[in-house]
């Protein structure tokens, strides 16, 4: 019976020793979580810039074409087999310079022949008129020697006209592209031999919306950018406005001029225009990178002091302040380069978040840490690598 009884004591014993180790670690447990809670969360690192009040000029922009003053297909005009090849692919010409010769010997026997009744007609018409005169010959003669006259001369011009389209030139000084032909080949008209682009000037042509004809006009300075290339924008004016809007598009089509012409440039490249208009726009200016985008609006993290009743500490290890990241939400305006306008909720001189702010709540604890921040530029030109 004794026996049993230390076996219950010992039982009992070993429970409340067990019952109470694990009510000290709970308790711990719950003094390290109260002490957590009263802590907060370890404040983030983040980059900040603040924001600035500028002065940016209105733009309109659009996307552009590259084309040439003057610009042809060549193509052949009248049928026949080449026999001379006067140029080589990618070669600048004058204006005038043969480029390829047809097959015409047929068409020049029959010029021959045809020279040949015409010297014939001039002598006979010279005798008839002095004959005719001294009233020794019919008037009715003289008439039909004019005639066989005018009829010989025609015969000729048109087959000097004939050879002349057997020969293709260039029409205007300037730069040719790919030869399309070889030497025996045979060219039905029309039949494309090269293409032509001239060399001494240069037009960008782009569109805009209907709504905006009322800010455009002929003589008003554009910026063209050209895209991946390190060429600085290029200057221009615009030369022409289409009088008439697309049906399709509700699109105005305009020209512009461009004051130089690198040799980076190509008919058909793809470029960006962007008209400059007269008056200036004062906007809050933030790096693009400060701008959080969510499907329930765009919004930024502003830093501010941390307040009294804020938990956790007041300092980081380092001795850096602890500050507090409220987030707002904004309105944002069009983006220049590495920034952006914001057109509502942010004041000029504003410490915004640029670096970090994805992993931010509203009223997070933070410190600044801009020792690895990039400078933003208003044109960056990032290395291709």
């Amino acid at each position: 019976m004794v026996r049993w009884l230390l076996t219950v004591v010992g039982i009992f014993a070993v429970i409340g020793a067990l019952v109470a180790v694990k009510g000290s670690q709970i308790g711990m447990l719950i003094a390290f979580g109260k002490q957590a809670e009263k802590d907060g969360p370890p404040p983030e690192a983040v980059g900040t810039a603040a924001a600035e009040e500028q002065a940016w000029e209105g733009t309109l922009t659009a996307v552009g074409s590259v084309a040439t003053g003057k610009g042809v297909a060549l193509a052949a005009d009248a049928p026949g087999v080449v026999t001379r090849i006067s140029f080589d692919s990618g070669a600048s010409v004058k204006q005038g310079q043969v480029l390829v010769e047809l097959d015409a010997n047929v068409e020049r026997a029959q010029l021959a022949s045809a020279l040949a009744r015409k010297e014939l007609a001039t002598t006979t018409i010279a005798r008839t008129r002095a004959l005719s005169a001294k009233g020794a010959i019919s008037a009715a003669q003289l008439d039909a020697d004019e005639s066989a006259l005018r009829t010989a001369t025609t015969d000729v011009e048109g087959l000097q006209a004939q050879i002349a389209k057997k020969t293709i030139r260039a029409p205007f000084a300037g730069k040719l592209g790919i030869r399309a032909v070889n030497l025996g080949q045979y060219l039905q008209p029309g039949t494309p031999v090269t293409v032509l682009e001239t060399t001494d000037a240069m037009h960008v042509d782009f569109s805009l919306p209907q709504e905006q004809l009322q800010r455009v006009a002929i003589g008003q300075p554009v910026r063209v950018t050209l895209e991946g290339t390190s060429e600085p924008p290029l200057a221009g004016t615009i030369a022409a406005v289409d009088p008439t809007v697309d049906q399709t598009t509700r699109t105005i089509k305009l020209r512009a001029d461009l004051t130089a012409k690198p040799d980076a440039l190509r008919p058909g490249m793809f470029v960006r225009v962007a008209v400059i208009l007269p008056e200036k726009t004062k906007s809050v200016i933030v790096p693009a990178t400060a701008i959080v985008h969510a499907p329930y609006g765009d919004s930024v993290f502003i830093i501010e002091p941390r307040k009294a009743d804020t938990p956790g500490p007041e300092t980081t290890p380092d001795g850096k302040p602890v500050m507090v990241a409220r987030q707002q939400f904004v309105r944002v305006g069009e983006s220049r380069g590495d920034f952006a306008a914001v057109l509502e909720g942010v004041k000029p001189s504003e410490e915004v978040v640029t670096a970090g702010a994805f992993k931010l709540r509203n009223n997070a604890t933070v410190f600044v840490d801009n020792t690895k921040q990039l400078t933003p530029k208003v044109d960056p030109r990032p290395e291709n690598r």
